[in-house]
């Protein structure tokens, strides 16, 4: 079968956007009444799926998606703890009704209700209630909640360590992803989401987290961001620095997805990092949607640069399925117990 274990409700119905708006006019106003999401009908979700993500999914042959709530829209540089565990709850709990929905196409990914500099017990308690009452196989971590200024501690810091205590309590992975930019400076798409796995996976180079969460899988979305292409680069700085070579974060805590949008890099992709950490993924109707007009393919329809590879069989297996078994065992725990 084939995975994709990067997707967003990137086309949820309007009324959970509206809540949002309630939120934040309430934040700017406490006078306001405390903003409630309106009633959503399963056939509203089902429209807003199965001519949409579902729709691409089947097109494209693919299987399965994880699925999580929009990233630009975690907007996690919004203060305030109750406004953003009410927030991740109404997107979680909606992307929960998507997979009952859908069983067989969707699995759910959780998203954190993250603030700057706020303490971590909100997304501990998110993490529980969505693995273990919803059924959610992983999570979505942003590594900087302030939203492109970076004052959040690097993820190898102790402030990191009791989320990653749930991680591998709960034996789930967190797929690194920020969130939108509040700085002018990074386009959220174009430059915030890949400064921040390229700054994640340099923070791990520098760090021993995984000598103490030997355990902890991350998934490194887009491609890694700019890590593939320079990887001569980390190389270089790990032996200056005394450290171990890059290709140790590599074996079973750290993991690139396909979100790469034209053949060269995809080909870099698999020749520098290989298919043994390497996850299908597409992120498909989300940042870079349309066709390239030379090809005539898709940007996002990352399975046509994968095929044109030229990977073997075994290869194959692993890129589309059995790497993402591997980082989220409670998927191929799911999918053993339907059979597949």
């Amino acid at each position: 079968m084939i995975i994709d274990c990067h997707g967003h409700y990137t086309t949820a119905p309007p009324q959970l956007q509206a809540f949002r708006d309630a939120q934040l006019a309430r934040l700017a106003d406490p006078s306001l009444p405390p903003a409630a999401l309106a009633a959503i009908g399963d056939d509203e979700l089902r429209d807003s799926v199965e001519n949409h993500q579902l729709k691409v999914l089947r097109q494209r042959g693919a299987d399965l998606m994880l699925f999580s709530p929009k990233a630009s829209g975690m907007s996690h540089h919004v203060a305030g703890p109750a406004t953003a565990r009410a927030w991740a709850a109404a997107s979680n709990d909606l992307v929960h009704r998507v997979t009952e929905l859908f069983p067989a196409h969707f699995a759910g990914v959780c998203q954190l209700p993250q603030t700057p500099g706020g303490a971590l017990d909100g997304a501990v308690a998110e993490l529980r209630r969505c693995v273990s009452e919803l059924g959610f196989v992983g999570c979505n971590l942003n590594p900087d909640p302030s939203g492109g200024y970076w004052t959040a501690p690097p993820l190898t810091d102790p402030y990191w360590f009791p989320l990653f205590e749930a991680m591998t309590e709960l034996d789930v992975p967190a797929m690194i992803h920020v969130s939108t930019s509040c700085n002018p400076s990074a386009h959220t798409l174009g430059a915030h989401y890949l400064n921040a796995d390229t700054s994640v996976f340099m923070q791990l180079l520098q760090g021993d987290l995984f000598t103490r969460f030997p355990g902890l899988r991350l998934v490194i979305p887009h491609g890694g961001g700019a890590v593939p292409y320079h990887w001569g680069r980390y190389r270089g700085l790990a032996m200056r620095m005394g450290r171990p070579d890059p290709a140790e974060l590599l074996r079973e805590n750290v993991f690139f997805d396909t979100c790469v949008y034209h053949q060269a890099g995809i080909d870099l992709l698999h020749r520098v990092i290989g298919a043994s950490n390497v996850l299908f993924a597409s992120e498909m109707l989300g940042a870079v949607r349309g066709a390239d007009p030379e090809t005539g393919v898709a940007w996002d329809d990352t399975r046509v640069y994968v095929e044109r590879l030229g990977l073997s069989a075994e290869q194959r297996h692993r890129v589309y399925e059995a790497n993402a078994r591997r980082v989220y065992p409670r998927l191929h725990a799911r999918l053993l117990t339907e059979g597949r």
